[in-house]
């Protein structure tokens, strides 16, 4: 007997092993290679030379920003192409008598899938999740998958888009009978104080003889108070369950509930699905806007592309969850995932947290980028795709209403509705400004910052329910400060006032020299709540709180991203976007805390700007601003009182504000309630950085994924006060257990890559590390080192070197670590000094580095040093030769067709180049974000020739759609002569394409579209 035991208690868990299904982690050990070769689908084909990797995997990130990056200005100058994924993995006898589907979260684009050889299927979009029976074609023991991801066409979207498996991946074993997939549909019909309705739908596939099906539902502490079983007779079961004082969900209350659904045989499980869902009731209304569980909130959204962020596109849930978590502390409680679904991870993290989310499916139901979804192949699968997102999410209570499209136009519109409706009737549908008179909602992108656009809403009343989906519109670098106001098209007519701060502008520097820039665009944007498309983020705010029919907003965006930089910084070197309250690195910008001192209840306190202006003239009047939630800030200079400021509730006194008269020292807020002190925050000046500060934040592991960890650097002086200019290179040397992510920093001019290199920049004081532990790892450290001191020699010409080891996990690795530098340019290795502390410098110098461990170089370190190294410092006068001067699109980075080409062969052109035809024929189209309304505008195209008598006409074509014929007169000459031809043209709101084609005689130098 006792040798039966085992051999039952064996047998027993094979059969409670196989009777469930099975989700197998599918993540990890995947070869990968960028090329592209038929011979790659094959069962059998030698990959050992191939890159071993683990997705979520982002190709495109890994490779870096490129001049002439196939993404163009809007993908961040990040390339496309193609890659294959093949990976190994084991199948036993029993399996193959079972269902098994492969189930992709998110693939981008035009993936197409083989198992043993074996052509399965192909799925277009990049933002959809999809899975394939796989059953037939696997076989006992070692069994092959191969992928190939076509991204050769290219822009494929209007932002930065990953390539490649950038989201997880598993394999789900089932039963011939089991639950459909994205079947199960819970819904709550019906909810009240006391008591609300549950109604679980599902679809079964296989065999019913002789099965039961049962439901049960358990509580938000996890315990079991209802349930529901009968022998299942049709293969789309429907239960009614009454559930008693219902909590509800909501961002302040997240309470889920679960619902667990079995097909049983007798008591064995044949399969199981568990569901959370939450209940809470929506409702819109014209005049008094949005409600939540019978309670009258403002929406306080934010957009997000998937792609926001340090990592590109291949998130790691613990990162996703830290850059929610991040979002949702500064006060939001709504998110816009713009314009894309995102893998079903993301959705459970809102359910978690409390994050109300507008899920939407398309950018656009037709073209709008160059080779977009909506080219490719929306037509043939956008019901697909449809049915595939809202079958996915219906069962999260996060989302609460779902957008069809973003700054679009179709007559597919009322279709799209009709079919979502079919497939979720609980929820209303709108758009970011997509065909609104066919949507419940009336979604705004843009316009709606306007008062000419509020005054009408205010005059003539709303006809449906209204949001903004995308306002406001407003950028800020990091640590960058102006005094005066910038508008990103120049002032717009109907848009509310935005004053200067001072009469004169006080701050004078930049990323790059303004004589180098390449349009009056390539200006860092002030962290003063002064830069903008039409409205600040104060006013607006003002203008969504006090309007009762205003629903409220989502704001473009929360973080910074990758891509459209040219939109509003004017292109290379510029390679992403600043709209975000948090930059790509996570760092939190002033913008952040404006809106915590508004959307959140637990008393807070910031202060801006920094106080260290070692340029700038004593006695200059700054102005100090204080974000706080407290009654009221007092303001101190070196122990001395400026005075009491309290928070108000008009836009422009809703930061405390101070115009101190510059002088070093510690500058102090101290915030009050009640007549007492609740918190303070202050800055001293800071001298040149002499120390590197390192911080290390662990991101728990959870599911499938490792944990994560941030590593913060900033420079700091020797008193440790921030040194908020600090630019100098951090290496890291990565040692153990953990792979590197990315590094970065927020500076958007900053092209090093975030993948490959040792080292980042600090910007402004702080850069980042993002790494990711191995599977089953046991222990890593990392070694940080830099060559600290002011760049530009101005503060001091004293430099210090600072490496350290610190432990990431695990046990402390503390080893003796050497320096050995020169300043003569000399090799550091071979003729270095053995660095003992901190020495001085000439101008233009650069010092070289290495870093010792046990006798071994582990980082090799550089830094160069003068008064024109760094940021770039001028005067009141440094841009005056952009004072004036509209948008600007140059030609070589349009769209070049046929003989279109690119060249520098003449002088006085802008930017990099010009567009010549070479006696040929072609066209260049020009890419324009209109976040204006639509209507009409004054362009120019600034051109030159010297042929004689030629008109060289050109037809006009403004989105896809013939204009006019233009003709360009002789200019003079082929050199120097350049001059305008204008027109004007109707641009509608959104993305728009305005080409230059030329007719049968040829086209002259086309240098940049001026749009006035």
């Amino acid at each position: 007997m006792r040798k039966l035991v085992p051999t039952l208690f064996l047998l027993m868990y094979i059969i409670s092993y196989n009777a469930q299904r099975k989700e197998i982690n599918f993540n990890n050990n995947w070869q990968f290679i960028l090329e592209d070769n038929a011979k790659f689908s094959k069962e059998k084909f030698n990959d050992a030379n191939w890159k071993n990797l683990n997705v979520p995997h982002d190709w495109s990130f890994e490779k870096g920003v490129r001049k002439g990056g196939n993404q163009g200005q809007g993908g961040g100058y990040h390339d496309g192409g193609i890659g294959w994924y093949r990976k190994y993995f084991n199948i036993k006898k029993e399996s193959l008598s079972k269902i098994t589907y492969i189930n992709f979260d998110g693939v981008y684009m035009n993936s197409e899938v083989w198992i043993n050889g074996n052509y399965i299927a192909k799925r277009p979009y990049g933002y959809i999740s999809f899975r394939y029976d796989i059953s037939k074609h696997l076989k006992e023991g070692k069994n092959t998958i191969a992928v190939r991801v076509d991204n050769a066409l290219e822009p494929s979207a209007r932002w930065y888009h990953p390539c490649g498996i950038y989201a997880p991946v598993k394999l789900i074993e089932v039963n011939k009978t089991h639950i459909q997939p994205n079947s199960i549909f819970i819904k709550t019909p019906t909810i009240s104080k006391n008591k609300a309705q549950v109604v679980v739908d599902v679809a079964i596939n296989g065999e019913l003889k002789k099965l039961k099906y049962e439901v049960k539902l358990f509580s938000p502490e996890g315990k079991e108070f209802t349930n529901y079983c009968e022998k299942l007779e049709n293969t789309n079961p429907s239960y009614q369950f009454e559930v008693k004082n219902p909590q509800l969900w909501s961002p302040d209350s997240p309470v889920l509930y679960k619902a667990v659904t079995q097909i049983l045989k007798g008591k064995k499980v044949i399969d199981e699905i568990e569901t959370t869902f939450g209940f809470k009731t929506v409702k819109w209304d014209t005049n008094t806007g949005f409600w939540l569980n019978g309670e009258n909130i403002k929406l306080k959204g934010v957009c997000e592309h998937w792609e926001g962020g340090p990592v590109g596109g291949a998130w790691t849930k613990p990162l996703l969850r830290w850059k929610l978590q991040s979002l949702k502390d500064m006060g939001i409680n709504a998110i816009r995932p713009s314009h894309n679904p995102t893998p079903p991870m993301f959705y459970d993290i809102c359910d978690e947290i409390g994050l109300l989310v507008m899920d939407e499916i398309f950018d656009g139901w037709h073209k709008k980028a160059p080779q977009d979804y909506g080219k490719q192949a929306f037509d043939e699968w956008w019901k697909l795709d449809v049915k595939e997102w809202i079958t996915r999410d219906r069962n999260h209570a996060s989302i609460f209403v779902w957008s069809l499209g973003n700054e679009t136009h179709s007559d597919v519109a009322p279709e799209m509705v009709e079919f979502g409706r079919s497939l979720d009737p609980t929820r209303l549908f709108t758009s970011g400004a997509g065909n609104p008179e066919d949507m419940d909602i009336e979604g705004v992108n843009g316009g709606s910052e306007t008062k000419s656009f509020i005054d009408s809403k205010i005059q003539k009343g709303l006809e449906k329910s209204f949001i903004s989906t995308e306002a406001p519109h407003t950028w800020q670098t990091r640590g960058y400060y102006r005094t005066q106001t910038w508008w990103r098209d120049n002032e717009l007519p109907g848009t509310y006032e935005l004053p200067n701060l001072t009469e004169k502008e006080i701050f004078f520097y930049e990323g790059i020299n303004p004589k180098n820039w390449r349009n009056r665009k390539q200006s860092f944007n002030s962290s003063y709540d002064n830069a903008t498309v039409r409205v600040s983020a104060r006013k607006y705010w003002e203008v969504v709180r006090d309007n009762p029919w205003h629903s409220g907003n989502f704001r473009w965006t929360g973080f910074d991203y990758y891509g459209e930089a040219g939109l509003v910084h004017g292109g290379l070197p510029f390679n992403l976007f600043m709209g975000g309250a948090l930059d790509v690195a996570g760092f939190k910008k002033d913008l952040f805390y404006f809106y915590q001192s508004q959307w959140t209840k637990e008393t807070m306190i910031h202060m801006l700007p920094h106080w260290s202006h070692p340029r700038m003239k004593k006695g200059t009047l700054i102005p100090v601003w204080v974000y706080s939630n407290a009654d009221e800030v007092e303001l101190f200079l070196n122990g001395k009182s400026l005075g009491k400021d309290k928070p108000g509730t008009i836009w422009n006194e809703m930061q405390c504000e101070w115009m101190v008269p510059y002088e070093e020292g510690k500058l102090e807020a101290v915030a009050y309630i009640d007549g007492k002190e609740v918190k303070r925050t202050s800055f001293t000046t800071s001298k040149q950085p002499s120390k590197l500060k390192t911080s290390i934040e662990k991101l728990a592991a959870e599911d499938n994924f490792t944990t994560s960890y941030i590593i913060t650097s900033e420079s700091l002086d020797a008193d440790d006060n921030l040194y908020p200019y600090g630019e100098n290179k951090v290496y890291y040397a990565i040692q153990g257990d953990v792979k590197k992510i990315s590094m970065e920093n927020g500076n958007p001019i900053d092209q090093t890559s975030r993948t490959k290199s040792d080292f980042r920049a600090l910007f402004f004081g702080k850069t980042r590390l993002f790494l990711r532990a191995l599977p089953n790892a046991k222990k890593a450290s990392i070694i940080t080192a830099s060559i600290l001191g002011d760049k530009a020699l101005y503060t001091s010409n004293k430099i210090t070197i600072d490496a350290k080891q610190i432990s990431v996990f695990g046990a402390d690795s503390s080893s003796n670590l050497e320096i050995f530098y020169t300043t003569n340019g000399d090799n550091p290795e071979t003729k270095g000094t053995l660095y003992k502390g901190t020495f001085t410098i000439d101008d233009n110098t650069t010092v070289k580095a290495i870093i010792k461990q046990n006798g071994k170089t582990v980082l090799t370190l550089s830094e160069n040093f003068g008064k024109n190294e760094g940021l770039f410092w001028g005067d009141e006068h440094s841009k005056d030769m952009w004072i004036g001067r509209g948008v600007n699109i140059s030609a070589e980075e349009g769209i070049l067709k046929g003989n279109a080409k690119a060249s520098s062969e003449a002088r006085r052109f802008k930017g990099t180049g010009f567009v010549t035809f070479a006696n040929k024929e072609g066209s260049v189209e020009f890419y324009q974000e209109n976040d204006g309304e639509a209507g009409d505008y004054s362009i120019r195209f600034r051109y030159m020739h010297n042929n004689v008598g030629k008109m060289h006409p050109m037809k006009l074509y403004v989105n896809d759609e013939y204009i006019r014929t233009l003709k360009f007169k002789p200019t003079g000459g082929w050199e120097k002569e350049w001059k305008f031809v204008p027109t004007i043209i109707t641009l509608k709101a959104g993305a728009n394409s305005i080409r230059l084609e030329t007719s049968g005689e040829s086209g002259p130098y086309i240098d940049e579209l001026f749009i006035d």
